[in-house]
């Protein structure tokens, strides 16, 4: 039985009106730096998952998202060195301003076939069938 403390992260799948979905690059310096990943980040002490994800966005991309408008998708499960990753991913269609790279190396916006072209995070990868199935759907 694996007994390491549980990591809860929280991204977003933000899908513009040409069915495309946003990614950042991370930056120099941080852990998989050059991956390309979904924005988002950990949930914090008393947080919904709802709530550190409108914190987030609102962080990385200066973008305001209303925590209704988040639809669950999909979730991966991973190992991460000495703790266990659980990566929340919503959809999220609508949100108020440009998004811009505050904490990022770069945006760019791909289809979700793209997606499988890009070196991406180990927990990040697993979810890109599911929005190939909702965006062809």
């Amino acid at each position: 039985m694996d007994t390491s403390p549980l990591l809860l992260v929280v991204a977003a799948a933000l899908v513009d009106g040409g069915g495309r979905v946003l990614v950042q690059q991370r930056p120099a310096g941080k852990p998989m730096a050059g991956l390309w990943e979904f924005p988002g980040g950990k949930i914090e002490g008393g947080e919904t998952p709802e709530a550190a994800l409108a914190r987030e966005l609102h962080e990385e991309l200066g973008i305001d998202v209303d925590p209704a408008a988040m639809a669950p998708l999909a979730f991966a499960s991973e190992g991460l060195g000495g703790r266990h990753l659980l990566l929340m991913l919503y959809v999220v269609r609508a949100w108020d301003a440009v998004p811009e790279a505050r904490h990022a190396s770069a945006l760019r916006w791909v289809t979700p076939a793209e997606l499988r072209g890009l070196a991406m995070p180990p927990a990040d990868a697993p979810l890109i069938g599911a929005l190939e199935r909702l965006l062809r759907g």
